[in-house]
């Protein structure tokens, strides 16, 4: 098997861009070959993951934690933890990553998962009817009255997952490496390639088990859904009883439409603390950089190219070419990419294209996601990190520009963009 493994989901690969690991900049691994990686993290901090980044491959496993922590001479905007918990939460398959990357050629959806995960192992059985008997599942330990950072990453294949802690608090602080302004939550959604710190305060009666859930989120009403929940165990050092009990209820959107949007929406930027520099992470005043370029990029339902049901942003389905895009790049090469990938959306005729956008180098771009689809879908900028500055139902115009947050929005990698008219405003620099 071939692989390419990206070192860190949001890490910026900065001056070695070669070394970056998705389609386009590697080769894939041969088999029996190996890869060392060598890259400077630089001025970062935060929880990122790494995961193969070809083929669906990451749907077989193959990924792992990336921690990057503050040098000493930066503080960190809160007292140390008392303990460090890496979860992995994400859908599962039981067909293989090449039979699902087979359903989406044939363009069929990959429908309901098979399970939840929580760090690779099936649910606790807190339902004797939906869970069978003997399957290993999550137990975190934890000392009554300590304090821990939750590294929470959702590293599966397409589902959006709510994440909570029965009857605790989660104190949101870090998201893909920026400081969070610091607010509980007694629920979050975390999205496909989404990675978020908690400091959780173990401050419950100690002598029973709780429940730690990841559960679907903007799905059919189809009870099946409803029936695949990824359920680990909090487990006190003196406790005397089990979990039990129903699962504590998550968000319910045909109640509140934006509630999602609206958490989203609270997730901001922490301006007065340093992150891996000393100086406050408002001290970069983003809201006041003259944006250079605007990209529109719209999504739709699949449409059929040369006989299949392909996905396109702009009427593009991309077509990854045979060499490197970095290599075509380096050398000069001609005719092995476009730069006219559409900056706009069109009814032009759909197509397959090895077509990119062409971004001035250090400029500042503002790039505006609209989604017209029933699917929420997430977006993730490969070795950088943007400004999330608005989102909303209904289509973008210029004048969405007088709601743009420049202040304190949340600098991250991945961001979700909400489902038919939902869409997503972002801002970023092009450095590389």
């Amino acid at each position: 098997m071939s692989l390419s493994s990206s070192p860190g989901d949001g890490i910026q690969m900065r001056m070695n861009s070669w070394q970056d690991g998705v389609a386009g900049t590697n080769c894939p691994i041969p088999p029996g070959w190996n890869w060392t990686y060598q890259f400077q993290l630089k001025d970062q901090i935060g929880s990122f993951f790494y995961f193969p980044s070809l083929g669906l491959q990451r749907a077989a496993g193959g990924y792992g934690p990336v921690t990057v922590n503050n040098r000493a001479v930066v503080p960190v905007p809160f007292n140390q933890p008392d303990g460090d918990i890496t979860l992995f939460i994400g859908d599962w398959y039981t067909k293989s990553h090449t039979e699902l990357r087979d359903m989406l050629d044939d363009g069929k959806d990959l429908g309901i998962p098979d399970g939840i995960l929580i760090n690779a192992k099936g649910p606790y059985r807190y339902d004797t009817t939906l869970v069978p008997e003997g399957l290993q599942y999550e137990i975190v330990g934890v000392e009554p009255g300590k304090t821990y950072r939750f590294r929470v990453h959702n590293v599966g294949t397409s589902t959006s997952l709510n994440f909570r802690i029965q009857n605790h608090n989660m104190r949101l602080v870090e998201a893909e490496g920026t400081y969070t302004y610091q607010q509980n939550y007694t629920n979050l959604d975390i999205h496909v390639g989404q990675s978020y710190s908690f400091l959780v305060t173990m401050d419950q009666n100690a002598s029973t088990d709780y429940y730690i859930v990841a559960s679907p989120r903007f799905v059919s009403s189809e009870a099946r859904w409803h029936d695949v929940n990824g359920v680990a165990i909090l487990q006190y050092s003196n406790s005397k009883g089990s979990a039990s009990g129903p699962l504590p209820d998550g968000p319910d959107d045909f109640y509140d439409k934006y509630y999602s949007m609206n958490q989203a929406r609270s997730i901001r930027m922490n301006v007065s603390s340093g992150a891996a520099r000393p100086n406050p992470q408002g001290s970069f005043r983003y809201g006041s950089i003259n944006i250079t370029q605007t990209f529109v990029l719209k999504n739709e339902s699949p449409l059929r190219i040369d006989g299949k049901r392909r996905k396109t942003i702009n009427r593009v389905s991309y077509s990854p070419p045979e060499t490197p895009l970095r290599l075509a790049d380096l050398h000069n090469l001609t005719g092995v990419y476009k730069t006219d990938f559409p900056t706009m959306p069109s009814n032009a005729p759909p197509r397959m294209a090895s077509s990119v956008l062409n971004a001035s180098y250090k400029g500042f771009l503002e790039m505006v996601f609209q989604n017209n689809e029933t699917d929420v879908q997430t977006y993730h900028l490969d070795g950088y990190s943007f400004f999330v500055v608005g989102m909303d139902y209904g289509e973008w115009t210029p004048n969405s520009r007088g709601s743009y947050n420049k202040w304190d929005a949340i600098s991250r990698s991945t961001t979700q963009v909400s489902s038919r008219e939902g869409g997503l405003l972002f801002w970023c620099r092009s450095t590389t």
